[in-house]
């Protein structure tokens, strides 16, 4: 943290004045290198505390790498400040956040992905716990439960997820920020999707591989008025990409939704009557 920019002024504590401690890492002399890519577009509000979260992890074996659309705001005075410590970025014009996520995979020497859009962050110790998990039970796919904060109000929501088992990979669930993956499964975004990108990809690249619960927030995504989850005007999009989705020459049509939709509903009421979510 000492090497890094002063935070601006007024921000405190993670990823501001916070840092993971790099004593967590010093029982181990190898760490497997973990990259994390960021799409961005116009999101400097918001970036900055993006690649502190990323940075201030310590971690060891880090490759990070930013994708700027070409931003007309101060995505690029940002980029530019924390430019050492990244170690490959670019802002100019792409073909949306599907092209510049598989532009920066296509760039990735990591053993182990995660990304993570400009207006969401990393909790702190993250990188930690992931990489341990991955080492310690040899999965493909980690992924963890994830924060709500709204940024109009303040409020703060946490997000828990059932183990995502391959029959319910259909039921929308999994927190994307808080997703992680071996580069041996890795599969690129579907480019012609505008909202669902991270949706349909588990259900290609999650399907039959072996994956790991951590029962705890992960991540944190920003919500406000311009984040596609959020915003009323997305609605024909989200549509859009439905029916790209499960068209006959995709996914198909799910001819079990009702009874799969009607067994989940079942399966969260036993987890949280046994208290297990």
């Amino acid at each position: 943290m000492a090497q890094l920019p002063e935070p601006p002024t007024g921000k405190q504590g993670w990823p501001w004045t916070i840092q993971t401690n790099p004593s967590l890492y010093a029982g181990k002399t190898s760490w497997p290198k973990i990259t994390i890519v960021t799409p961005s577009f116009n999101q400097g509000e918001f970036l900055e505390q993006t690649i502190r979260s990323v940075l201030l992890q310590n971690y060891p074996n880090l490759e990070y790498i930013i994708m700027d659309g070409g931003s007309a705001d101060n995505s690029t005075e940002i980029l530019k400040k924390y430019s050492p410590w990244i170690s490959y970025w670019q802002s100019e014009k792409d073909g949306g956040q599907s092209n510049a996520i598989n532009l920066g995979f296509s760039l990735s020497s990591g053993e182990y992905h995660g990304w993570i859009n400009s207006d969401d962050y990393y909790l702190e110790n993250v990188f930690f716990k992931v990489a341990g998990t991955f080492i310690s039970s040899g999965v493909d796919f980690v992924y963890g439960y994830g924060l709500d904060h709204v940024i109009a109000t303040g409020e703060v929501k946490e997000t828990k997820i059932l183990p995502f088992i391959d029959y319910f990979i259909k039921i929308p669930g999994l927190v994307q920020p808080s997703t992680f993956w071996s580069a041996a499964i890795h599969e690129p975004v579907w480019e012609e999707l505008h909202c669902s990108l991270d949706y349909e990809l588990w259900l290609r690249l999650v399907k039959g591989h072996s994956r790991k619960l951590i029962k705890e927030p992960l991540s944190v995504a920003n919500i406000h008025e311009d984040a596609k989850s959020s915003d009323p005007k997305m609605k024909a999009k989200w549509e859009e990409d439905h029916q790209k989705i499960w068209a006959a020459d995709a996914h198909g049509t799910a001819y079990e939704w009702k009874r799969i939709v009607f067994l989940n509903r079942i399966r969260q009421k036993i987890y949280k009557c046994l208290h297990l979510i």
